[in-house]
């Protein structure tokens, strides 16, 4: 019997899906047999035809729960969605198992094998085609410098005219991760004169293979497998110190430092932010309810300060370039579910070096050893003869793969 991919809707302000139908078709071309419900691709500009012409069954919500083997979402599952889970099935998605573990625990209970793409030890290479995390930064770097630009008072190119010659935008962006590079290039394709900031000296090469200008304080945050180490009190203030002038200068600053399931670094202190000149435009891609990177950030929200500079929350711009971030989020789904299923059937090793991370949950038990730590559990022991990889996945300035030169 063919195992049943389900991918459901996703809640009000989520435009992505987590199924496109190009990956429906080929799943169906491998045996699977997918299910979608009525309606989930429209924001993504997937009608409910496409997926039926891939060769997906188009359900109600009900359904497609009910008669999953694995269900795929963006978000993490309502507690009413909770409910109707059985034991033995699986979901994947960003299950913000490191910020909510009421959610972690309900799924748990439900026995329900829990995938969650934040746990994903991305410095594994096999792990790389599953990566959301860096994909999705990928299209939010892209989707900023676009945010910015269109924000900005001023032309980002130099523009020579029979009026004058307009100065190209200055560009800075704090962090040269995934979504950092991307947002580099994409600025430079737009005419800036852009820099980049990491606390990685091995950024470099980069940074400047994109034509900007890397920027570095005396602080090095370089740690092991190419991710930035946390920095101390002492650190981090003179990093921010040493950030304030390089922030002075610049009349775009985008802001990439994120750590997940906790509070992002503070590269712009308030300091920073109220002595910018008007104009002065903040893009905050880790802006959210834990906080972001630049002092006074909201999620969703631009904030305009009494001098004029504006503080953008931009913690959603892979929600807001939805047709693309599906397309890759797509992918690294259909990554993941061929990778635990084998002769029709879930094969999910939790001494696998990948699965065993990723897996948050199954058969009512904690797995991965990152998030039994963050949950004050004791770790679990692997099976003689297996690797543990429970090295902490992050993305972006502070924290980002070696490998993560596509463009958080």
């Amino acid at each position: 019997m063919a195992i049943v991919v389900s991918a459901l809707k996703e809640a009000d302000g989520e435009n992505r899906v987590a199924m496109t139908p190009d990956i429906v078709s080929r799943l169906v071309k491998s045996n699977y047999e997918v299910l979608i419900e009525q309606g989930a691709g429209v924001n993504a500009f997937y009608p409910d035809d496409a997926y039926t012409q891939a060769g997906a069954k188009v359900v109600d919500r009900n359904e497609a729960i009910s008669q999953a083997s694995i269900i795929a979402m963006i978000d993490k599952p309502s507690a009413a969605t909770i409910q109707q889970l059985k034991a033995g099935q699986a979901i994947i998605g960003l299950l913000a198992p490191l910020t909510d573990q009421d959610t972690v625990k309900a799924l748990a209970e439900k026995k329900v094998s829990a995938l969650a793409f934040e746990l994903l030890p991305r410095t594994v290479s096999r792990a790389q085609t599953m990566d959301v995390l860096s994909s999705q930064s990928s299209v939010a770097g892209y989707k900023a410098a676009l945010l910015a630009a269109d924000r900005f008072s001023r032309y980002f190119p130099m523009m020579i005219t029979a009026a004058g010659t307009a100065k190209p935008a200055k560009v800075l962006v704090l962090g040269t991760g995934v979504a950092g590079l991307q947002a580099i290039g994409t600025a430079k394709r737009l005419g800036a004169v852009v820099s980049g900031y990491d606390v990685r000296p091995a950024s470099r090469g980069e940074v400047e293979s994109l034509g900007a200008t890397f920027l570095t304080t005396s602080v090095s945050g370089a740690g092991e497998g190419g991710y930035a180490r946390q920095l101390t009190p002492e650190e981090t203030q003179q990093q921010q110190d040493e950030l304030a002038g390089f922030i002075a200068e610049n009349n775009v600053i985008i802001t990439t430092a994120q750590v997940p399931g906790r509070k992002p670094p503070l590269l712009v202190t308030q300091k920073s932010v109220d002595e910018a000149k008007p104009g002065t435009i903040f893009v905050d891609l880790a802006a959210s309810e834990l906080g972001g990177n630049v002092a006074g950030s909201k999620p969703a929200t631009t904030v305009t300060t009494d001098a004029g500079a504006q503080i953008i929350g931009a913690g959603d711009m892979a929600s807001q370039l939805p047709s693309a971030a599906s397309d890759m989020f797509a992918k690294n789904v259909q990554a993941v579910i061929t990778y635990i299923t084998k002769d029709d059937q879930l094969t999910l090793d939790v001494d696998d070096d990948v699965i065993g991370e990723l897996l948050a949950t199954k058969d009512g038990e904690i797995i991965s050893n990152r998030l039994r730590g963050a949950m004050k559990l004791p770790e679990r022991k692997a099976a003689e003869g297996t690797v543990s990889a429970s090295s902490e996945a992050a993305t972006d300035g502070q924290s980002t793969s070696k490998n993560d030169s596509k463009g958080a």
